[in-house]
């Protein structure tokens, strides 16, 4: 059976969530995503049954009352996207924009989840004065009703009752972190801010960010951190300081699309790293006899 994910977008570490996994510790608490975005660690922690216990943040906060609706009142959000899908029917273009324009004025979720459904290649975007401004992708009519019900109502039947939701700053849920959580970090790709993904719709300073993993560190709390990758010879992303002690792991995310685009044929690497106490757990769970795959994975220590 397919994961359920009722919000698609651009970069979502859907397709990695099970190479990612590998890399948790046997203890987990609570898993903790302070860029939650699309929430795909959280959904598949749930689904294989990593974590009994989450916390989902977002400061972008239309996004995380949807996921609200999704956990908690399920059927009245699939109400709402049904008559807002059938309401495009002959008009399509034109009521794209028109539902555009009430999301950018109410910030309802049910509008932000018809555009997420039907924007150009799922790669949201806002405008310098936050307001949503990726195009309708016209070749199709956004995900079909009756297959995102079933997505929401799996979702909810996982997480209802299991989750916590913030939409607070990243630094500030960090400081909420406890010894026996593991937080799974996905920030937006540096120089992004609020014209980047829609996961995280403010921006993030780089010498401000390496504090906060600092200061995990001196808590001893793990961690993984999705943060760069390359393709081909280029690399994205600043590196990170070498004094956080970090394990950086390229995992193989398959042929990139855009190279293909090009008549190139190369590979996408996405790197994540682990923090020098979720280092520490695995290897001793090594040493009493956990097992930890890397298939297809490239280790290098930092």
């Amino acid at each position: 059976m397919k994961l359920p994910h009722p919000i698609p977008y651009q970069g979502s570490k859907r397709n990695l969530a099970d190479q990612i996994m590998r890399f948790y510790p046997d203890d987990v608490g609570r898993l903790v995503e302070p860029f939650a975005g699309s929430a795909a660690m959280t959904i598949a922690s749930a689904f294989y049954c990593k974590a009994n216990h989450f916390i989902i943040n977002d400061v972008n906060k239309p996004l995380i009352q949807l996921w609200d609706c999704i956990i908690n009142d399920p059927k009245a959000i699939i109400k709402r996207y049904h008559e807002i899908w059938h309401g495009q029917l002959g008009i399509e273009e034109e009521y794209y924009y028109q539902i555009r324009d009430k999301f950018n004025e109410t910030q309802k979720p049910e509008f932000l989840l018809f555009l997420l459904a039907k924007c150009v290649k799922a790669a949201v975007r806002y405008n310098s004065q936050g307001g949503f401004n990726q195009s309708p992708d016209k070749r199709r009519l956004g995900r079909n009703p009756q297959m995102l019900r079933d997505d929401i109502l799996r979702v909810s039947h996982l997480l209802k009752g299991k989750t916590e939701i913030y939409s607070i700053d990243y630094a500030d849920m960090l400081d909420l972190a406890a010894s026996n959580d593991l937080i799974y970090m996905d920030p937006p790709y540096q120089g992004t801010g609020v014209n980047g993904g829609f996961n995280y719709a403010g921006n993030i300073e780089f010498d401000r960010f390496v504090i906060s993993l600092l200061e995990l560190n001196r808590k001893n709390i793990s961690y993984i951190l999705s943060y760069d990758g390359r393709t081909g010879n280029k690399t994205f992303g600043n590196p990170l300081p070498d004094d956080l002690g970090l394990t950086k792991i390229e995992i193989n995310a398959g042929r990139s699309s855009q190279a293909t685009l090009l008549n190139r044929n190369e590979i996408t690497y996405e790197a994540v790293f682990l923090s020098p106490a979720l280092t520490a757990k695995l290897d001793w769970q090594k040493v009493t006899g956990k097992q930890i795959r890397q298939t297809d994975l490239f280790v290098a220590y930092g």
